[in-house]
């Protein structure tokens, strides 16, 4: 265990029995106790001394033993339907893995987009958004990085050697892979997990639902535009590759598609139900519309489509299944149990005062509206890039939603660009998982990625300023 991880296993109890004994209230007696818990889960999450699945159980100890809440009141977030909308989307992900339909998929999509190096590029990035849109950012990533390194090889054997136009076309393929697999995530309210923690705690505070639509309806508009500039800043400023020019790619592409062979009845089984999926959660509210007596709701959806990938057989008479339970090993388990506690600190926040407390605060107080955003949302994408994108969400998007009541603002036109600003992490290989899958491909140094990093971050808090004050007063 390395010395920052040492400190922290133990600076977090002692900070949490420091403000236990503060001869004074900070806020109340309960307050404080939240405060005293949320210290310490955020010195583990920062500093990783603990996994930060564990220590999001940490509210389910300490919330019933410091009298904040019942036990029975902090196990339901845990069980929260939002938890179990994401259950489904990961077995639906990870269908589409067992059958190595999502390699088909991105292979095809960059076949479809051409084979000019710029173009490959651009082929990149919109397969591996498309895919993070529906699977983890991780396995999208992990999945496209082995077809990118066989056409960069390409380069680095031809007839020239691996020239500064080669160098550059392989840094913009890394850095789109990893900026898009970001940016594709926001997408949807599966695509990435401070979207579903941020719609819990909407559901479970507020009452206020956002549909798989309508989260699309602001998600998709900005993941695209993020991919395209991102794809702008590499190619034609960044990272341009002028004197490039290439046709062994159609081939790698061609080959990788001929070792997967034709499509699978196994595939075909898993895209109809995906596709049948996808469209009961975009055409959910029309559906209730014509049958109100379903009630259907994205979680419904969800558990669903998860059920018929366990129970529909593929052949009845040998048992064989599209996925079996002990495929679950590989599930994101520890994730589940992240939205629980983050969902579980915000209800104690809300219950011992802390909400009202800010936004009290802030209601007195003559901050602008505006500055207060651009604040915000600047402070939580470049904290991103230091810690866990869930961790921060749980923690502060209770103080978020606080503030939006304190100045009189919906809660959603503050709560929303906040969010996305957590997926919105470009600079450092530590920030995410796609990024530091690509910085380990050796191919890009953090300097590198740091720079167009830094770019991206800037033009992604423009975007959701202009977001908060013109776009989500018309959606919402």
């Amino acid at each position: 265990m390395d010395l920052s991880k040492r400190i922290g296993l133990f600076t977090g109890p002692i900070l949490f029995f420091i403000i236990l004994g503060l001869p004074f209230e900070m806020i109340s007696e309960n307050g404080d106790m939240v405060i005293a818990v949320a210290v310490w889960m955020v010195t583990w999450w920062i500093t990783e001394a603990v996994s930060i699945s564990v220590t999001a159980l940490l509210p389910l100890l300490l919330f019933p033993i410091l009298k904040i809440m019942e036990i029975d009141d902090v196990g339901a977030n845990y069980g929260s339907p939002i938890i179990f909308l994401f259950f489904g989307g990961f077995v639906l992900a990870l269908a589409l893995e067992k059958v190595n339909l999502h390699k088909r998929i991105a292979l095809n999509i960059i076949r479809i987009t051409g084979t000019t190096p710029n173009k490959v590029v651009l082929g990149f990035m919109i397969a591996t958004a498309s895919l993070s849109m529906w699977i983890s950012n991780t396995a999208t990533t992990v999945v496209m990085l082995p077809i990118a390194m066989s056409v960069i090889g390409l380069l680095v054997n031809d007839e020239d050697g691996f020239t500064k136009d080669d160098r550059n076309f392989a840094l913009s393929v890394m850095l789109g892979i990893a900026f898009s697999a970001n940016a594709g995530g926001v997408a949807t309210v599966i695509g990435t997990p401070p979207n579903s923690v941020m719609i819990g705690l909407l559901e479970n505070e507020y009452n206020i639902e956002i549909s798989f639509l309508k989260w699309m309806i602001i998600g998709v508009p900005f993941s695209a535009l993020m991919i395209w500039i991102s794809y702008l800043v590499l190619v034609k400023w960044m990272h341009p590759n002028k004197q490039l020019k290439f046709t062994a790619s159609r081939e790698v592409i061609d080959q990788e598609l001929r070792k997967l062979g034709p499509m699978s009845g196994k595939e075909k089984m898993v895209l109809g139900i995906f596709g049948v999926t996808v469209f009961l959660w975009i055409f959910r509210t029309v559906i209730n519309g014509i049958f109100p007596a379903l009630k259907l709701n994205d979680t419904m959806i969800s558990i669903t489509a998860a059920i018929a990938m366990f129970s529909i057989p593929y052949n009845l008479k040998k048992g064989d299944f599209i996925i079996e339970w002990k495929d679950t090993s590989k599930l994101a388990w520890g994730i589940l149990i992240l939205f629980g506690g983050g969902l579980a600190l915000a209800k104690g926040m809300s219950v011992s005062g802390i909400v009202d407390m800010v936004s009290a605060a802030i209601g007195e107080s003559d901050i602008s509206i505006f500055l207060t955003a651009v604040l915000l949302i600047t402070l939580m994408l470049f904290m991103t890039e230091l810690m866990s994108n869930v961790a921060l969400i749980a923690v502060l998007a209770p103080v978020v939603a606080g503030i939006a009541i304190g100045l009189d603002l919906s809660i959603l036109y503050l709560l929303i660009p906040v969010t996305i600003a957590s997926s919105c992490a470009f600079m450092l290989p530590m920030a995410t998982p796609p990024n530091a899958i690509v910085f380990a491909s050796g191919y890009v140094k953090v300097s590198e990625m740091a720079r167009v990093g830094v770019v991206l971050n800037l033009i992604a808090i423009s975007i959701l300023v202009i977001m908060f004050q013109f776009v989500l007063p018309l959606v919402f």
